[in-house]
C-alpha cells in the first residue's frame, strides 16, 4: 500500500490523505487502541486527531505511539477537558490550559503540531474563543512557546468557520465534510476561502457520524454531522467507505479524511480508499441520487474524462473556481504545472455529453484560458 500525501495548506506539512479521527478509540483496551494506531502507521498513516484530555485515554495514546513521535503528527483540543470522567467543552482559560498541559505530560510529547479552538458552532461561543484573554490567546502563547506549531479550529457551523478563517490566525480547519452535505448553503464558499487564505481543511464526518454506511434505505444525517443543515436522504444501493472518502478528498482545499474508527478493522475498510480501483471510487450516482447538487455545479467526480486532448478537467475546474473568488500568483502556477492547458481543448464536447450535472463544461474551459491564459 502507497500512501498519498498532500500539503497541509500554508503549514508545509505533508499530510496522509487518510487521518485518524481518535473519538471512538476513548474506552477500547489498550490493545485494540495500540493495534489501531500501529495498523495506521504501517499504512502511512501520519495525521492523528487526539481529541480528548481523559487519563486512560492519553495514556493508551502514548503506549501507541511510542517511540514514534517524530513519524506522526498529532493534535490538541484547547477547550476538550473532562470532569467525573465525562467529557466537558470549557471555555474557561486557565481549566483548559491546565488539561492541555496535562495532555502533552501524559503524551510525553513537547508539543503538538496543531492546537484546536475546540469545537465551536455559536456566534456567542465564538465570542468568548476570541475575546481578549480567551482562548485564543492562549493558544498564540503556546504557539510562541513552542506547545505548539500550528493553530486551527474545529466546528460544525459555516458561519462562525469562515468567521475564523478571515481571522487569520488559523492555519488548520476542521469541519464536515460528507456526501450527504455537498449542497449545504455556504460549504462551498467556505472552501474556497480556506484555499484562498492556504488554510488547510481537514474533513471531519466523512461517512456521516457512520450514518451514510447504515445498510437502511433510509438515512437521517443530523446537523452536526452535516456543518449545518439536517436532512433525511434515501438510497438505493449501499454506500462504501471509499465512495465516502473519494467524495472527500475530491473537494476543494481538504488536505486529509479524519474518519473515526474504533478498531484496526475499521481502519482497514477505510484504508481500502488507497488502493480502491476508480470504478469503486465513482461517487458521482451518489450524489445525483441524493439530488445534493445544484445544477450546472461541477462535484469534480471527473465522469467528464477521458479528454481527447489529455486535459485534467477536474483539477482545471477546481483552480477556476478558486480563481473566481481571488485568483492569486499561487492558483496561476498551479494552473502553469498542469501538463495540458485549457487551450488545448478541441471543442469536441464529448466532456460535456458525459457529465452527469450538466456542467457547461466547454464554458468553463474557455473561461479557464481567459483566466490563466491570456495576457
Amino acid at each position: 500500500m502507497i500512501m498519498e500525501y498532500r500539503k497541509l495548506g500554508r503549514t508545509g506539512l505533508d499530510v496522509s490523505v487518510i487521518g485518524l479521527g481518535m473519538e471512538y478509540l476513548n474506552g477500547q483496551p489498550r490493545d485494540t487502541v495500540v493495534e489501531t494506531v500501529q495498523t495506521a502507521i504501517e499504512a502511512g498513516v501520519n495525521y492523528f486527531d487526539v481529541i480528548f484530555s481523559f487519563p486512560e485515554y492519553l495514556d493508551n495514546m502514548r503506549a501507541a505511539f511510542a517511540g514514534q513521535r517524530d513519524q506522526v503528527l498529532l493534535t490538541g483540543h484547547l477547550g476538550s477537558t473532562h470532569k467525573d470522567d465525562q467529557y466537558v467543552r470549557s471555555r474557561d482559560p486557565k481549566k483548559s490550559e491546565a488539561c492541555f498541559l496535562e495532555s502533552l505530560a501524559r503524551l510525553q510529547t513537547d508539543y503538538v503540531d496543531v492546537l484546536f479552538l475546540h469545537n465551536s458552532n455559536t456566534p456567542q461561543d465564538y465570542k468568548k474563543i476570541f475575546k481578549p484573554g480567551g482562548q485564543l490567546d492562549t493558544a498564540l502563547r503556546f504557539q510562541k512557546e513552542g506547545e505548539a506549531r500550528f493553530l486551527g479550529f474545529s466546528g460544525h457551523n459555516i458561519s462562525t468557520s469562515l468567521q475564523a478563517v478571515e481571522t487569520g490566525h488559523i492555519d488548520v480547519l476542521m469541519f464536515p465534510i460528507n456526501l450527504a452535505a455537498n449542497a449545504v448553503p455556504g460549504k462551498k464558499e467556505l472552501l474556497q476561502a480556506c484555499a484562498t487564505r492556504g488554510v488547510a481543511v481537514v474533513a471531519m464526518k466523512p461517512f456521516g457520524g457512520g450514518k451514510l454506511l447504515n445498510k437502511d434505505r433510509t438515512v437521517r444525517v443530523g446537523s452536526y454531522q452535516m456543518g449545518g443543515q439536517a436532512l433525511k436522504l434515501k438510497k438505493t444501493a449501499p454506500i462504501t467507505p471509499v465512495q465516502c472518502l473519494a467524495y472527500v478528498l475530491a473537494q476543494v482545499g481538504v488536505c486529509t479524511a479524519v474518519p473515526g474508527c474504533k478498531n484496526a478493522a475499521q481502519l482497514t475498510d477505510a484504508l481500502a480508499y488507497i488502493q480502491a480501483p476508480a470504478e469503486e471510487k465513482d461517487f458521482a450516482p451518489l450524489v445525483a441520487e441524493f439530488q445534493q447538487y445544484v445544477s450546472g455545479e461541477c462535484v469534480y467526480c471527473n465522469h467528464c474524462l477521458p479528454c481527447l486532448a489529455h486535459i485534467d478537467i477536474g483539477q482545471m475546474t477546481r483552480l477556476l473556481d478558486l480563481s473566481r473568488r481571488q485568483l492569486t500568483a499561487e492558483l496561476h502556477g498551479l494552473y502553469q504545472e498542469l501538463p495540458v492547458k485549457a487551450s488545448a481543448c478541441t471543442e469536441c464536447g464529448a466532456c460535456a455529453q458525459r457529465c452527469p450535472f450538466e456542467v457547461d463544461v466547454m464554458a468553463n474551459i474557455k473561461q479557464a484560458v481567459m483566466m490563466f491564459e491570456s495576457n
